[in-house]
């Protein structure tokens, strides 16, 4: 009778195995930091549901001025994956890294982007190499974009080589989609008279779009949000504007709206509507993933500019 009712009991448990190991498996997801939501966004197209996503400087906030928290520390502690922009866009992600601890794979999303220069004068802390200040918002090309993404899917799968299929999978949809992205973009722009392809904005984030898609973007600010522009600046902002007939200003969601309102006042220029440069809008937003954030701007660029 004992015997029967120990077969009994062991069939149980291995029934019970079956049924809730697959789950239990599934349950257990791969930490991953991400320092702003843009990388964040990536990360969860080529993870999925196979990772556990914690974004640092999440949408609204300013990633160049951004003050880690202590509990930051912590996140990146517990992480097995951690996803940094480079190119010096995050200056206290290294301070972080070495507070924390952390013994997470360190990814470099920008590893691969040839990077552009900063304009003169516009170095405001984000070196590259010798000094050389290099503008770090690479992921304004799409092009880019998906050595972003073959970065990350990289990385996930050194940290988790189970789930090699699913990252290489995912990402492959997901550049897919950027692929197409890129071609609308290019038709897009083509739309806009030549004449016509200057911009002013306020913070000077869209050096990679220009040099991809074929715009002009002149900023009175430097690529780091943390500095205010001279009155001369502005001044010069100015008369560039009247000079060269640049048809609008537009303002950027991290930035103070003052600027480019007081430029479009006094210079004449059509006031556009909002860009996003360095963060995502909140979920449900204009600009909630990236591929909506990059439709967004070529949208509000394309009717200010005449596209």
């Amino acid at each position: 009778m004992l015997t029967r009712r120990n077969a009994i009991t062991s069939l149980i448990a291995i029934v019970l195995a079956g049924a809730c190991g697959p789950a239990l498996a599934q349950e257990t997801k791969v930490p991953v930091v991400a320092t702003f939501s843009i990388l964040g966004d990536f990360v969860r197209e080529v993870g999925g549901d196979r990772v556990d996503l914690t974004v640092l400087v999440g949408p609204g906030s300013d990633a160049h001025v951004y003050a880690p928290a202590p509990g930051d520390a912590k996140k990146l502690a517990g992480a097995k994956l951690v996803v940094q922009n480079g190119l010096g866009f995050e200056g206290w992600i290294g301070r972080l890294i070495k507070a924390s601890n952390t013994g997470a794979r360190i990814v470099v999303a920008s590893r691969g982007v040839k990077p552009i220069k900063a304009p003169q004068g516009h170095d405001h802390g984000h070196g590259h190499g010798h000094g050389e200040a290099s503008d770090p918002h690479a992921w304004q090309s799409v092009g880019n974009a998906i050595l972003y993404v073959n970065n990350i899917r990289d990385g996930l799968i050194a940290v988790d080589p189970a789930g090699k299929d699913v990252y290489a999978a995912n990402a492959a949809a997901y550049t897919g989609r950027l692929e197409a992205l890129d071609q609308e973009v290019r038709e897009a722009i083509a739309k806009v008279p030549q004449a016509n392809r200057k911009v002013i904005t306020n913070h000077d984030a869209f050096g990679y779009l220009a040099a991809a898609y074929g715009l002009r973007f002149i900023a009175p600010q430097g690529i780091s949000t943390d500095a205010a522009p001279s009155a001369q600046a502005v001044a010069r902002i100015i008369r560039q504007i009247r000079q060269e007939k640049i048809p609008a200003v537009f303002v950027e969601n991290i930035a103070d709206t003052r600027l480019a309102e007081r430029i479009a006042k006094e210079s004449g220029a059509k006031l556009g509507g909002t860009l996003y440069s360095d963060q995502l809008s909140p979920p449900g937003g204009p600009a909630g993933t990236y591929i909506d954030m990059v439709r967004h701007n070529i949208r509000e660029l394309t009717a200010a500019l005449g596209g």
